[in-house]
């Protein structure tokens, strides 16, 4: 019998300007591009290079490129910053009358899930153009993607017919996780937030590693990612005469950061509260460690399966207990890891997540 032709699904994943020294929203694309292609859905990766070019010249070229894209998904990747130097988006419709004008199916990924925060005048006005923009832009789109639960979007209606949640995936080789029997035992750390919530999150740490090391000994803390190297003069400094083997790193590789998050026993994770679209806390989840964390207005499932100690950042008495009965309790640190595993398999491996892009796709 002949077997019919397998017909391939041709998308767009568009990008604005590159983030450096890393661009997450990139690797993003490249691993959901891979994992769609099981799927045999093709999804090639364009920019918008505004930053370099300029506006005009790049919505020229956008233009020109898309005169081929009439009946191919466009997914536009959102950040506010990806589309503005200051978080002013509104340039980012002209991207849509362009595609729209050219017969695309245009959906859109908010990777941004909420409008910045605001306290001074000019950056209400700001937040006030990011929830106007956003709004418009759920309302064009044939398709809007959130990396979050929608009913968590206090700005969007719950009852948006094209809004559909699917969460990030770690921008990660994955090829195994933690065996979670390190001597000494072993803590991460993936990236640290800049400014004054970075030295905030700098202290917690220090605070939690050093109550933890008297009451189990030597311990060893694996500080990688953004941010870490500045932070590594207040880390030595607050662990000094402590036993603890510091190693801080700055931004490293996927399979650099993979490896050192299996050569550990638990996720320290202190960059306000987890939730479905913060990749450094899922790249622990999917390595199969235990994650000590924080509930926010966005933590809900799948991302309270996983195996998570919730704590609260303000109270450093509860991240302190956290970490020594993760550390020290075997069996518990078993149950957590087991539960990591699990909820990666199901709901944040890029294979899931494919999945869920490609029942969209196709039912255009």
């Amino acid at each position: 019998m002949e077997l019919s032709p397998v017909t391939i699904v041709p998308s767009i994943a568009l990008l604005g300007r590159k983030d450096q020294p890393t661009d997450a929203l990139e690797e993003y694309c490249r691993y959901l591009s891979a994992a769609l292609i099981e799927h045999d859905i093709q999804l090639e990766i364009r920019r918008v290079p505004w930053e370099i070019h300029g506006w005009r010249d790049s919505l020229d070229a956008l233009r020109l490129m898309a005169t081929k894209w009439r009946g191919t998904w466009v997914l536009i990747q959102y950040t506010a910053l990806a589309w503005s130097a200051r978080g002013f988006p509104h340039r980012i419709l002209r991207v849509f009358d362009i595609l729209e004008n050219a017969g695309a199916h245009v959906g859109v990924v908010f990777h941004d899930v909420q409008p910045f925060w605001a306290n001074k005048l000019a950056e209400k006005i700001r937040r006030a153009l990011q929830i106007r923009t956003m709004r418009q832009m759920v309302s064009r789109a044939d398709l809007a993607v959130f990396t979050v639960p929608v009913e968590k979007l206090t700005w969007l209606s719950s009852a948006a017919p094209k809004a559909v949640f699917i969460p990030v995936g770690p921008n990660l080789p994955i090829s195994g996780s933690s065996s979670l029997s390190h001597e000494p035992p072993t803590v991460a750390v993936f990236s640290i937030t800049g400014g004054q919530s970075g030295e905030r999150e700098t202290q917690m740490i220090i605070d939690a590693l050093r109550f933890a090391s008297r009451q189990l000994g030597s311990l060893r803390l694996l500080v990688f990612g953004r941010h870490a190297e500045l932070r590594e003069p207040a880390l030595r400094e607050g662990l000094r005469g402590v036993p603890i083997q510091l190693s801080v790193e700055p931004v490293l590789s996927g399979e650099q950061v993979a490896q050192h998050l299996c050569d550990s026993d638990v996720l320290l994770f202190v960059r306000g509260g987890i939730s479905s679209r913060r990749s450094s806390a899922i790249a622990g989840i999917a390595c199969g460690l235990p994650v000590i964390a924080a509930a926010a207005s966005e933590t809900a499932a799948p991302i309270t399966d996983a195996g998570v100690a919730f704590v609260s950042l303000n109270n450093p008495d509860e991240i302190n207990s956290a970490l020594v009965r993760v550390l020290s309790d075997s069996a518990y640190r078993s149950e957590l890891a087991e539960r990591s595993r699990n909820a990666y398999r199901d709901h944040f491996s890029w294979p899931a997540i494919a999945q869920q892009f490609a029942r969209l796709l196709r039912s255009s």
